[in-house]
């Protein structure tokens, strides 16, 4: 492999390593925080992707549909904490995971009923449909740098929210100690509202700006949200930064794999997951 091809490979894997990061950051927060595992996460995925070709149609621009997209985002996700998983934060597992399950074919028939089952795709704007050249023969997308671009702002102003904020502050405490954060006058309902409309968000972000390079179709969430699990068990159920360094790793193994070991490539990925549990059961990083 020349150096030119290399770098292509690795701007494939951090591009869908910051990709499966805003996904599991997500998850993870609406677990470490919530005590919720929710299996309807890459479905949120699903209806980006929608949203984006759906919106896109409408408004004539891809960012456009993605600003619309992610405030109907959010206001979906504050929607369902409300009705749904407000009542189940003090349930088992068990009756988590049964309410989850049920939602991914619930938001399966929704997809089906609302956009059918055709498998569609989003074009990518005009502006962003350039290449830039690496050799005389090859060249890299501007719309997959841009996709990267995205994700990195959206990881700094994730980090820079919990990290340097006041609602961060109360984010924290409330993942720490849930009672005593409580106790101190911390409205933790409204802080769990906050935080899985947050998850909410930018899985289906993730969906959207992934829209035009990997097509929309039905179920297409299931496989992703496996992925994510990789990731949080990598990272530490709960550690936003252990996710983003857990989504890299797992998006180098995953891309390089596929070109130096394609005939195992398929189980790499869990072998690095494999690996990490052995050397450390509680994942890369605690919450």
């Amino acid at each position: 492999m020349d150096f030119a091809n290399f770098l292509i490979q690795l701007l494939n894997s951090v591009q869908y390593g910051l990709l499966l990061f805003m996904l599991a950051a997500g998850l993870t927060l609406i677990f470490g925080i919530m005590g919720v595992v929710n299996l309807a996460h890459g479905s949120f995925y699903m209806l980006g992707a929608y949203l984006a070709w759906s919106l896109a149609a409408r408004l004539g621009s891809l960012p456009l549909a993605i600003a619309a997209g992610a405030v109907l985002a959010v206001a979906f996700g504050l929607l369902l904490e409300r009705v749904l998983f407000r009542h189940f934060y003090h349930r088992d597992h068990l009756d988590q995971v049964l309410l989850t399950f049920g939602l991914i074919y619930v938001f399966e028939e929704m997809r089906s009923i609302l956009w059918g089952d055709d498998v569609h795709g989003v074009a990518i704007p005009e502006a962003l449909s350039a290449s830039v050249p690496l050799t005389d023969t090859l060249s890299y997308p501007v719309y997959r740098l841009f996709m990267s671009g995205v994700c990195i702002a959206l990881a700094l102003g994730l980090y820079l929210l919990i990290s340097k904020t006041r609602l961060g502050m109360k984010i924290r405490a409330g993942a720490s100690n849930h009672d005593m954060a409580e106790a101190l006058g911390i409205n933790i309902k409204r802080i769990h509202a906050l935080v899985f409309a947050l998850g909410v968000g930018l899985a289906t972000v993730a969906g959207m700006i992934a829209a035009p390079i990997s097509s929309v179709y039905p179920n297409m969430g299931s496989q992703v949200l496996i992925m994510c699990f990789v990731v949080v068990v990598i990272g530490g159920i709960g550690s936003v930064r252990g996710a983003l360094v857990a989504a890299l790793l797992v998006g180098a193994v995953d891309t390089f794999g596929k070109v130096l070991l394609p005939q195992v490539s398929g189980m790499l990925v869990y072998m690095l997951m494999a690996a990490v549990l052995l050397w450390r059961p509680e994942g890369l990083f605690r919450q």
